[in-house]
């Protein structure tokens, strides 16, 4: 009898064991100075660099999309990597990797992160599908002005754009 419980008492320490995260992330950052540096010829090279980036730091991407002057990444962030490391690690090589394209190249110091329920994904993906079109009627600091404001986040406008 105490054989039993001893298994049944080790197979619940094996469930409770078990780290599971779900943390899913709509990351967003720009060019330097806004400048219009994402170019067509390039960008979906640029956004699978970017989600390969991610898949090879254990934080899977849904989406990565956006236009000439930012990007917008949805992906889920694994336990094993804090967001600000995830984020220079994606900025770090993926300049490296569009400077042989754009020796210009330079992302902004700062970025976004926005956590997202899983209700709201499906809904996101298409958001960042459209960019493109999104983007005939908005500039970027205006629809990263209102991503704050729907977040509800305090900002000094003076910095978001350095």
């Amino acid at each position: 009898m105490i054989g039993i419980l001893l298994i049944l008492l080790q197979t619940n320490f094996e469930i409770m064991g078990q780290s599971l995260v779900q943390n899913y992330l709509h990351i967003v950052f720009q060019t330097k100075n806004q400048q219009a540096l994402i170019l067509p010829e390039f960008e979906n090279d640029m956004f699978d660099y970017l989600g390969g980036t991610c898949k090879n730091l254990n934080c899977p991407s849904l989406i990565v999309g956006g236009h000439l002057d930012h990007v917008h990444i949805l992906s889920r962030l694994s336990q094993n990597i804090s967001l600000s490391q995830f984020v220079q690690k994606l900025k770090s090589s993926s300049s490296k990797w569009i400077k042989s394209k754009s020796p210009d190249f330079y992302w902004q110091d700062g970025y976004g992160a926005f956590s997202i329920s899983q209700s709201h994904v499906d809904s996101l993906i298409n958001y960042i599908k459209n960019q493109h079109i999104h983007h005939q009627h908005k500039s970027f600091k205006e629809e990263y002005i209102d991503i704050l404001k729907k977040y509800n986040l305090e900002y000094n406008e003076e910095f978001l754009w350095s």
